[in-house]
């Protein structure tokens, strides 16, 4: 299992687009956490985002930043990484390769679900970073104290953050998986979480009762729920529930994603 594991973060490591996705998961969050709102400071009109005020900026609500993309594009960019670990396989014919020497497929999905989650760890860790010297660089700019979070808010962050980019990225193995392809796989994702999600947010909801109740239970909703509890404001961000349910509802979808695709990976040919 080991070895395995070993194997996957290697690949992984090595591969330009794993970084190439955290490299768009920092800019796209320092652009809209801080660059537009910044520019917005002036008080003249501006893109949605920009009016969020100073306070939003500074070191005590970093976290907050950090975690605000995490329910749309960041979480897409983590689904992408999922299906690119699970479904790369498929695309280059290498199942066989691998399982020829001897590995299970139980060890070899539960490789790639670890390698998810580092990947997701370190995802988190480097958007946090990133919002943290953004925040500090708004405060020495406007003569502001640095007034940092307590140590246990970052921690909950932290996990917060990874809980939400890792059920992300075993949503795009589980897809993967099921449709043995990168292509369709990602493309399914990006239209769930870019468009359908937000049209039943924003357009069904407010006129269907039952579609705001299923909101309660859809992965996005409560994703945003957990980020708005540390005071981010992006789209997605809106605390329809509390912490405590959004925290148990994104670990009952991990764990399910997580076992259907090993299901799905034990039960089907490769081919």
């Amino acid at each position: 299992m080991l070895r395995d594991i070993r194997a996957e973060l290697t690949k992984q490591a090595r591969r330009p687009a794993s970084w190439l996705l955290l490299a768009v998961a920092v800019v796209l969050s320092l652009t809209f956490g801080y660059a537009v709102p910044y520019a917005g400071l002036s008080g003249a009109a501006g893109p949605p985002g920009s009016g969020r005020g100073l306070d939003a900026l500074l070191p005590g609500a970093f976290v907050g930043s950090a975690l605000g993309g995490l329910p749309i594009f960041v979480g897409a960019l983590a689904l992408i990484f999922g299906v690119l670990v699970a479904g790369s396989e498929y695309g280059y014919g290498t199942w066989k390769t691998v399982l020829v020497q001897h590995p299970s497929r139980v060890a070899v999905f539960t490789a790639k679900l670890v390698t998810v989650a580092v990947g997701a760890l370190a995802a988190v860790l480097a958007l946090l970073a990133a919002t943290a010297g953004a925040s500090a660089l708004v405060a020495s700019l406007k003569d502001q104290p640095l007034g940092w979070p307590a140590a246990s808010d970052v921690l909950l962050g932290v996990g917060a953050g990874w809980l939400v980019t890792t059920m992300w990225g075993a949503l795009g193995v589980l897809l993967a998986v099921g449709l043995r392809s990168v292509a369709l796989p990602i493309g399914l994702g990006l239209v769930w979480l870019l468009a359908v999600q937000n049209l039943l947010a924003s357009i069904a909801a407010p006129l269907l009762d039952w579609v705001a109740q299923l909101q309660k239970a859809l992965p996005g909703p409560n994703a945003g729920a957990l980020a708005a509890a540390f005071g981010a404001s992006a789209p997605g961000v809106d605390a329809i529930v509390g912490s405590g349910q959004a925290a148990v509802v994104l670990g009952a979808y991990l764990v399910g994603f997580a076992v259907l695709g090993g299901w799905l990976l034990h039960r089907r040919d490769i081919a």
